[in-house]
């Protein structure tokens, strides 16, 4: 089986939780893969201006899913954008607000640019860590244009939270903990992107390699070839997927060796 196309998710997979940058491996690795017809995919949450930055040395050799596959990036153009309805997006914005006692704090996403309403719990430290493009709103009807995700961050940890949110909206939208802090919401995700990348670029699903470590990568590696969890991963993503890695580099190093 020759593989044509690898995903990673970032955060917590290729970027242990707490650092910005990633080692100088991946980067060579990329290159090599390009070299031999092998397109690297970041599959995350984060915006674009953050992952091409986070990939700077190799952004010409990737394709980009951002925003939990909302919007998808290829030689600095947007390719493809699964907006949420707006309707939809305010109320679940609000809702997030609102419910979250005081203690959550919610991001909404544009195209490139996040619109934060925030507490000073630590949400815009972190978007700041990240280099995200962010703007400060009051209020979700604020944002001036379409919304691929609504994200609320929580300070005191986001599983304390999940069962209030993930059922009530998992019923309408794509709604799944990303993170140690975070809830994301979205039309889209990345099983969704992958696809359109694939579609796009003439790639079978079977051709394609993917990593994560939590439940916003499901629809990504319940879809692919070969999907992979990582070793750090909760007890039942790690149940469920047989393949295991404490880093994508590892395997990567292997598949290089074998081509």
């Amino acid at each position: 089986m020759s593989i044509k196309l690898i995903c990673s998710d970032i955060d917590g997979t290729l970027l242990q939780y707490g650092k910005k940058e990633l080692e100088d491996e991946i980067f060579e690795q990329i290159r090599e893969l390009h070299r031999r017809g092998i397109l690297f995919c970041p599959a995350s949450g984060r915006q674009y201006t953050s992952l091409r930055k986070l990939f700077a040395p190799v952004a010409d050799c990737c394709v980009f899913l951002c925003e939990n596959g909302g919007v998808i990036y290829k030689d600095e153009q947007c390719i493809a954008k699964n907006p949420m309805p707006r309707a939809l997006a305010e109320e679940i914005a609000n809702d997030l607000w609102t419910c979250s006692d005081g203690q959550g704090e919610v991001m909404l996403s544009g195209q490139n640019t996040g619109y934060l309403m925030e507490r000073g719990m630590g949400m815009l430290k972190r978007i700041q860590f990240i280099g995200n493009n962010y703007q400060i709103i009051h209020d979700p009807s604020e944002v001036p244009e379409d919304i691929t995700k609504v994200a609320v961050y929580l300070h005191e940890g986001s599983q304390l939270y999940a069962d209030r949110f993930v059922p009530r909206w998992g019923k309408v939208v794509n709604c799944a903990v990303a993170g140690p802090y975070w809830i994301d919401t979205t039309s889209a995700n990345k099983g969704i992107g992958v696809r359109s990348i694939c579609m796009t670029l003439g790639i079978e699903l079977t051709e394609v390699m993917a990593f994560g470590d939590n439940y916003n990568d499901v629809p990504m590696l319940d879809i692919v070839g070969t999907p992979y969890i990582m070793d750090g991963a909760a007890a039942p993503l790690r149940e469920k997927y047989p393949n295991h890695t404490p880093r994508p580099e590892d395997v990567l190093r292997e598949l290089l060796k074998q081509n």
